[in-house]
C-alpha cells in the first residue's frame, strides 16, 4: 500500500488558560491570535481554546491552546513524583541572547537547568518548557 498523503499542520497544547497562554504566544511570536473561543456553558471564566497562526507568508505550524480542567504544572527537567513535560517547541533564533531578552519581557521563564550552551530552555507562563536555538 502507498502512503497516503499526511500533512502535521498544528500542535495542541493543553492549559488552564488558553486565550492568556494564545496571548503570550502570540506576542512572542509575533503572529496574530487567529482564533478566541469563550468558556462552554459549565466551565470557568478562564476556560475556552485559542489559536495562533503565522502571518501571510510565513511558515510554522498554527498553535492551538486547549482548556485543560485538570491542569498540573510540569517540571523541568522531569522529576520522580511530579508532572513531566510531555513536550516541547524548538524554537529558532538569529541571536540567543536578544530572543531569550525579548522571551523574559513577554513573560516566559529562564528554566534553571541549561543542558547546552547553544540552546535556552525557557518556560512559558503555564510552565510549558520550549527552546531557542
Amino acid at each position: 500500500m502507498d502512503r497516503p498523503r499526511i500533512r502535521l499542520t498544528s500542535v495542541t497544547i493543553t492549559t488552564p488558560r488558553p486565550r492568556e497562554l494564545a496571548a503570550f504566544w502570540s506576542t512572542l511570536l509575533g503572529w496574530p491570535v487567529s482564533v478566541e473561543e469563550p468558556a462552554g456553558d459549565g466551565e470557568p471564566e478562564e476556560a475556552g481554546w485559542a489559536q495562533v497562526r503565522p502571518p501571510a507568508g510565513e511558515n510554522g505550524f498554527t498553535l492551538n491552546f486547549e482548556y485543560e480542567r485538570s491542569w498540573t504544572r510540569p517540571v523541568w527537567p522531569s522529576a520522580a513524583g511530579h508532572q513531566n513535560a510531555t513536550e516541547h517547541l524548538d524554537v529558532e533564533v538569529d541571536d540567543l541572547d536578544t530572543a531569550v531578552a525579548w522571551a523574559l519581557e513577554c513573560g516566559a521563564e529562564l528554566a534553571g537547568d541549561q543542558p547546552q550552551t547553544d540552546v535556552r530552555v525557557l518556560l512559558d507562563p503555564d510552565g510549558h518548557p520550549f527552546c531557542f536555538f
